[in-house]
C-alpha cells in the first residue's frame, strides 16, 4: 500500500538543510530570468496552425508572428502532454511543482479532501458551511479554490478592503470560507499550504530570488507552494462583474475604458470575446511593468523578477464560447480557428510581441528564458463531435447524478448534485468521491449498464486508479484521491450548457496535448516529437536558473526529468 505522505514527514529543519546542500550544487548557465506564460487553451496543433498558416484563414499566411519569430530560436515540444485531470488548477500546479496529482494532491479546483472539515461560511458559489471539530475524526468535504472563496467575488479586486479597483490578491481570500483541518486546530487551509509539494516560486524565492505571478483567481497564491513566498502576486478576479477600466487598452489599441461589449452578459469577462480581452491585458500591463522592473501596477520600483509570468484566458474562451448566437471554436477537425477564435488567437500574439519588445528594450533578451505552453487543452477540436448531453439537467445523465439517483448514501451531502451543495467534479470528466468504498462496485456497475445515458468512455477504479493516483481512503491511504473517474466519450461534456462549443478537464488527446515553447536567442531551432510532460518545465526552470532541480519535492519523489534538447 502506498504511503503518499511519506516523502513529506520530515523535520523542516532537515528540509532546510537538504535545499541548502541541493542549491549548493547550482551552476550559472548565464539565464537570470524566465518569463512563463500559460495560453489556456492552447493545443500544439494552434500553433502549427498559426506559425506555418493554413489555407482558409489569413490568405494561408502564419497569423501569429511573434510566437513564430520566438520558434526561430526555440524548442518547439509537439507531443507534450498536461495533468490528467486537464482541468487550470492542477494544470498549473504541475507546471511549477513537477509533479502529477497523485503527489501534489491537486485534482481539481473542486475536488475533495477526506481529511478536511467544511468551512466556518457558505462559499460564494454555495459550499455550506459546517462544523469543524478538532476532537473528532474529520468528516471530509468538498474542496474550492476559485472565486467562491473571495470575499466578494462580483468584484475584480475580491473584495479586499481598500484594494484599488483591480489589485485585491491574496486580501480578498475570505478565510471563513476556505475548508478547515481537525488536525490543525480547525485552521482554514490556504492555496499555498494545500498543495503538498513546493514550486519553483518558492525555491527560487528561497534562494533570494525576486518572483512573481499574474492569474485568475486570488485562490492561484497557491503558486507560492507551502512555505514559500510570491514577491509580487496579482489576481484580478475572472469571475467578477464586467467593468469599465480607466486608462487600460489592448496591445491592438481597443480601450477598455468602456466596457467593449456591453450587450453581452455581464457577470462574467468569460461571457464575451472582447471583454476577456480587456481583462487579460490587466495581466499583460503587469508583465509590462516587471519587465522595466516596477511592480504589477506599476506604481513602484522594483526589480525584474528572476520567475515571472501569468495565464491568458482569451483563447479558451475564444475555443469554447457561444455569445448571443456567435460560435466561437473551430471550423473542422484540423483545428482551423473561426473568427471569433482567431481574434483571440491574434491578440495573444500581440500582446506576447509586446511583452518580448519590452525584454529586448530592456536589453534582457540574452539573459530571459522564455516558456510557452497550456495549463490545460479544450476537448473536441472537430466542431461536429461536441455533445452537450448528457447534461446536468436534461438528455441523460452525469455520473454522480446517475449514482446519486440510484444509491442514495453513496455520495457526501457536499459532493451531491441533488443536494444543496457545490455539487460534484465534472466537466468533459467526472471525478466521483464516495461516502464509503464499499459503495464503488455497486456505483460501477449503475455506470457501466447506463453507458448511454452517461456518454459512455472509460472507467477508472481500482486498480487502474491506484495506480496512477495512490489508493483512495483515509491515511496511510490518500484522501484526496477520487474512487470513481469516468472519461466519456470524445465530444461528451456534462456542464448541461447551451453556451459552450468544447470543455476541458477530460484525459482525451484534445485536453492534454498543448503547446510546449522553449526560446532564447542561444537556443538552436528544433522540433522535438518525442512525448514529454508539462510537468517538466518545473526541473527546466530551475536548472536554467542554475539551481538544482533536486529542491524540488515532485522532482525527488516521481523523478521528473527536464525537458530534453536544451543545454545551459
Amino acid at each position: 500500500m502506498r504511503r503518499i505522505l511519506s516523502g513529506f514527514l520530515m523535520a523542516p529543519m532537515a528540509m532546510a538543510l537538504l535545499l541548502v546542500a541541493q542549491l549548493s550544487q547550482a551552476q550559472d548557465s548565464g539565464i537570470k530570468h524566465v518569463l512563463l506564460i500559460s495560453i489556456d487553451g492552447m493545443h500544439a496543433v494552434d500553433f502549427l496552425n498559426c506559425s506555418q498558416g493554413t489555407a482558409a484563414v489569413n490568405n494561408g499566411a502564419p497569423y501569429c508572428p511573434n510566437l513564430t519569430a520566438l520558434a526561430k530560436h526555440g524548442v518547439n515540444y509537439v507531443a507534450t502532454s498536461t495533468s490528467r485531470p486537464s482541468d487550470s488548477f492542477p494544470g498549473l500546479m504541475t507546471i511549477i511543482t513537477g509533479a502529477t496529482p497523485r503527489t501534489m494532491g491537486v485534482y481539481y479546483d473542486v475536488a475533495y479532501d477526506r481529511s478536511l472539515d467544511g468551512p466556518a461560511t457558505t462559499t460564494g458559489n454555495g459550499n455550506p458551511a459546517a462544523p469543524c471539530d478538532a476532537t473528532k475524526p474529520p468528516t471530509g468535504y468538498t474542496t474550492e479554490y476559485e472565486e467562491g472563496i473571495d470575499i466578494d467575488q462580483t468584484k475584480v479586486n475580491g473584495g479586499a478592503p481598500g484594494a484599488g479597483l483591480t489589485d485585491g490578491g491574496v486580501a480578498s481570500i475570505d478565510l471563513t470560507k476556505l475548508d478547515r483541518d481537525p488536525k490543525n486546530g480547525c485552521a482554514p487551509v490556504l492555496p499555498q499550504n494545500f498543495v503538498r509539494t513546493n514550486t519553483v516560486f518558492g525555491v527560487i524565492h528561497a534562494a533570494g530570488g525576486y518572483t512573481a505571478w499574474s492569474d485568475k483567481h486570488p485562490a492561484y497564491s497557491s503558486a507560492a507552494g507551502p512555505g514559500g513566498k510570491l514577491d509580487d502576486f496579482y489576481s484580478p478576479e475572472i469571475n467578477s462583474n464586467v467593468i469599465a477600466l480607466p486608462g487600460v487598452s489592448t496591445p491592438e489599441g481597443a480601450s477598455c475604458a468602456t466596457v467593449r461589449d456591453p450587450n453581452s452578459d455581464l457577470t462574467a469577462w468569460t461571457n464575451s470575446f472582447q471583454n476577456i480581452q480587456c481583462y487579460d491585458t490587466l495581466k499583460v500591463n503587469a508583465i509590462l511593468n516587471e519587465i522595466e522592473g516596477r511592480n504589477h501596477l506599476g506604481t513602484a520600483k522594483t526589480q525584474t523578477p528572476k520567475i515571472f509570468g501569468m495565464n491568458f484566458q482569451a483563447v479558451s474562451v475564444g475555443q469554447k464560447l457561444i455569445e448571443n448566437g456567435v460560435n466561437g471554436g473551430y471550423l473542422d477537425a484540423a483545428a482551423t480557428p473561426g473568427p471569433s477564435l482567431l481574434s483571440e488567437i491574434e491578440f495573444v500574439d500581440d500582446s506576447i510581441g509586446e511583452m518580448t519588445k519590452n525584454i529586448r528594450h530592456r536589453g534582457l533578451a540574452e539573459s530571459t528564458l522564455i516558456i510557452i505552453t497550456a495549463k490545460h487543452g479544450q476537448s473536441p477540436i472537430d466542431p461536429n463531435a461536441y455533445d452537450a448531453v448528457p447534461g446536468k439537467t436534461n438528455n441523460g445523465l452525469s455520473p454522480a447524478t446517475l449514482i446519486s439517483n440510484q444509491l442514495h448514501a453513496a455520495m457526501p451531502p457536499s459532493e451531491d448534485p441533488n443536494g444543496s451543495g457545490i455539487g460534484s467534479t465534472e466537466d468533459d470528466v467526472s471525478l466521483v468521491w464516495l461516502t464509503d468504498p464499499s459503495y464503488t462496485d455497486a456505483a460501477v456497475t449503475l455506470i457501466e449498464n447506463n453507458r448511454a445515458t452517461t456518454g459512455g468512455g472509460q472507467i477508472y477504479y481500482g486498480p487502474s486508479l491506484a495506480l496512477n493516483y495512490n489508493t483512495p481512503g483515509l491515511p496511510p491511504n490518500d484522501p484526496r484521491t477520487p474512487d470513481i473517474i469516468v472519461t466519456p466519450n470524445i465530444g461528451v461534456t456534462y456542464t448541461g450548457s447551451n453556451k459552450k462549443l468544447m470543455e476541458h478537464g477530460g484525459f482525451s488527446h484534445d485536453d492534454t496535448n498543448v503547446m510546449l515553447l522553449v526560446t532564447n536567442p542561444a537556443i538552436k531551432p528544433r522540433t522535438w516529437s518525442t512525448p514529454v510532460g508539462t510537468l517538466q518545465v518545473a526541473p527546466t526552470i530551475l536548472k536554467a536558473l542554475g539551481l538544482n532541480p533536486g529542491a524540488l519535492d515532485g522532482v525527488r519523489i516521481e523523478g521528473t526529468q527536464a525537458l530534453p534538447g536544451l543545454a545551459f
